[in-house]
């Protein structure tokens, strides 16, 4: 019986899970909306928030999950990328719990931890997964990736971002427009009462399976300087537009090179993953392109979209099997790849 405590601290989000043979029992998360009012998360206000809540969030984790810490296997964290401040709380906690309890640690990788999200089990719950080979889109505010995923620790980037991720694009566009942060709620909530045809923004033609969207960005913002030098008002009289036009652009620059990748290596099973994966227009398109394409799409429970511990749970899991684990003196990693 492997049973597994899991920690994930990389950027706003202090979560615990725990997992027992790869059912999930428990998965508590603590949110900061201290950033709300600068617009974007801050490192040194995460990292200070972490420090308060890592304690009281494992705790409940662990009585969620009846289970005493006597029982648990390993301890699997998050050690990168994400914010540095932030990593090294949980990094540090991990570490030290580890040790009092004389278990392994399992370092995890934050964007393999995304992708593995489409293989966690909750008992008596219906459960699809994937089969390898298959394509992921990876898509949050800080990563926009097509992945080949050929097992939990064999994967490809076969194409990325070149500059801006979609979510970033997105919360940007949505404090441009004096909405607010995140942007991604915001903006998916609009664009159900918008017109996703009232506007066209730019579409960066990049080539592979590559993706750009610092072009949207400012395209969207000199389009929507034009318009208010009209109508001060503009943005109030059109918000539900701009959002369901702004959503349908990325989400046809995300499905097209996706769509290329898919029909070029022959896949057509294909996943989802990363906090945008939440996005309605999205998961829309997906089910859209299951329907056309004959695809098998895999789409996230909307509380595996954004960052969870379940997910780097779901790995340690994997890797435990493995015996796959880390030495105590494993630094944290801001910057890293799958």
């Amino acid at each position: 019986m492997v049973t597994i405590l899991a920690i994930e601290s990389s950027c706003d989000d202090t979560s615990a899970a725990v997992m027992r043979d790869g059912v999930l029992l428990s998965n508590v998360t603590a949110s900061q909306l201290v950033h709300e009012a600068y617009g974007g998360v801050v490192p040194e206000l995460a990292s200070r928030a972490h420090q308060k809540n890592i304690v009281p969030v494992v705790d409940q984790a662990l009585k969620k999950a009846g289970v005493s810490r006597e029982e648990l296997s390993a301890v699997a964290f998050t050690r990168g990328p994400g914010l540095m401040g932030s990593l090294l709380v949980g990094v540090s906690f991990a570490k030290g719990f580890a040790a009092s309890l004389g278990v392994p640690m399992i370092e995890v990788n934050h964007l393999q931890g995304h992708i593995m999200a489409h293989f966690i089990r909750e008992e008596g719950e219906e459960h699809r997964e994937p089969s390898f080979p298959f394509l992921c889109l990876l898509v949050s505010g800080g990563n926009s990736q097509i992945v080949l995923v050929r097992s939990y620790k064999d994967m490809e980037i076969v194409g990325q971002t070149i500059d801006d991720a979609a979510g970033e694009a997105i919360d940007k566009c949505s404090k441009v427009m004096g909405l607010g942060y995140p942007g991604g709620p915001i903006i998916d909530r609009l664009a159900r009462q918008g017109n996703p045809e009232a506007y066209e923004f730019s579409k960066p033609q990049i080539a592979g399976y590559d993706y750009s969207f610092s072009g949207l960005k400012t395209s969207f913002l000199y389009h929507l300087r034009e318009w208010v030098q009209t109508d001060p008002d503009f943005v109030e009289h059109h918000k539900e537009d701009l959002a369901a036009s702004l959503e349908k652009t990325i989400v046809d620059i995300l499905m097209k090179k996706l769509r290329q990748a898919a029909k070029d290596l022959g896949i057509k099973q294909v996943a989802v993953a990363g906090g945008v994966s939440a996005n309605t227009g999205l998961r829309n398109a997906f089910l859209d392109h299951a329907r056309r394409y004959g695809w098998e799409v895999f789409i996230p429970k909307f509380g595996y979209t954004t960052d969870n511990a379940a997910m780097i749970a779901m790995v340690g899991t994997y890797k435990f099997r493995d015996k796959d684990f880390c030495p105590m003196e494993a630094p944290a990693y801001a910057r890293t790849s799958i």
